[in-house]
């Protein structure tokens, strides 16, 4: 990436170096992001400014290619490994990286984001960066990759409605948004419900579909409804207007507006999606009712092999779109109109 709103550019260049605590990854599938969209198109110019040219590419799985000198044996790292990247760098001397969260460090670091990503066969990590997963028949690094985030940021803010209180029987959880990140939530949304009835709200019957596959009991197409005309259908699948939680994955303005709207009293709605650039909401509403809004960035290091432990497990269901490298400026596009239903992952030989 050479600059804003330009084509990727795919270029011959040397396989970087890497330092000795650190190791080579040689790539096998870097998941494609509505933010690699977003990056390119200049939305983060602002919150995460760049020095061109940058490798873009956030979600990572490959093979560990060569291990730095000073790697300790306590890492388990050997050439060969099939791993995930945490692509969450802090600076470890914060008091959010000290907590375990460097994905809120103010001064690290987001893999692609400035450190080469995985739009690259070769990319540099340090050591405590790259997770090392067993060989096991159904891993694969293409429905690895998308973990590290989208399959790892609906997590976290579903866990973050969990904590609240918010699922449980009785209750009911509506996942807002069925793109790269929903597909995940409905998942998480089943297995931390707690007895919860789940929901997933999209403008697309094909995502609806989606959703219906992994999970929700029911689902509601918002394209073009009212907030009263979504209570409609509401109160015919759950026999009620409000709902209890939400997980919004779109991040528009009109998205949130809507899952404040049927939030019922003392109901919490966690953001994780990053379309829209404001939140607008009425304020009595959510004072005289004490809901709750949580916003919810990507993942920490215990999350992530959360995640990985349940798709160990066989209990997470992937949606993979292969991409072909002399591909992703097509897909990126496809990305930012919201045409892809599930994660596009381009795939290495």
């Amino acid at each position: 990436m050479h600059g804003y709103n330009e084509p990727l550019q795919l270029e011959e260049i040397a396989v970087p170096d890497f330092g000795p605590d650190e190791v080579l990854v040689k790539v096998a599938a870097a998941g494609m992001c509505r933010s690699d969209f977003q990056l390119v198109e200049g939305y983060f110019q602002e919150g995460l400014p760049v020095s061109f040219p940058i490798t873009p590419g956030h979600e990572v799985a490959g093979r560990v290619e060569a291990v730095g000198a000073d790697v300790p044996r306590s890492a388990g790292l050997t050439e060969g490994d099939l791993i995930v990247v945490d692509p969450n760098w802090g600076d470890e001397q914060c008091r959010q990286c000290h907590a375990g969260n460097e994905q809120l460090c103010a001064n690290g670091r987001l893999v692609g984001f400035g450190p080469p990503g995985g739009f690259a066969e070769y990319m540099p990590v340090p050591h405590r960066h790259v997770i090392g997963i067993p060989e096991q028949s159904e891993h694969k690094p293409e429905t690895l990759a998308p973990l590290t985030d989208a399959g790892l940021t609906p997590y976290r803010g579903m866990k973050k409605l969990r904590a609240a209180g918010k699922l449980g029987a009785g209750r009911t959880v509506v996942v807002n948004g069925i793109g790269g990140l929903g597909g995940y939530a409905v998942q998480y949304a089943r297995l931390l419900r707690g007895g919860a009835t789940v929901v997933a709200f999209a403008r697309s019957d094909d995502k609806l579909a989606v959703a219906r596959e992994n999970g929700a009991h029911q689902t509601v197409n918002t394209r073009d409804k009212t907030s009263a005309a979504v209570q409609d259908e509401l109160e015919e699948l759950t026999a009620r207007r409000e709902v209890d939680a939400v997980l919004d994955c779109a991040g528009a303005e009109e998205s949130l507006a809507l899952g404040f709207s049927i939030l019922a009293r003392e109901g919490a709605l966690t953001s994780v999606g990053l379309i829209g650039q404001r939140v607008q909401l009425p304020l009595f509403p959510l004072v005289s009712g004490e809901k709750s809004y949580f916003g919810s960035f990507w993942g920490n290091y215990n999350d992530l092999t959360e995640v990985l432990a349940l798709a160990s497990q066989g209990l997470i269901k992937h949606n993979i779109i292969p991409v072909n490298f002399d591909d992703i400026n097509d897909s990126l596009q496809a990305l930012g109109r919201g045409d892809i239903v599930g994660r596009a992952v381009i795939v290495y030989d």
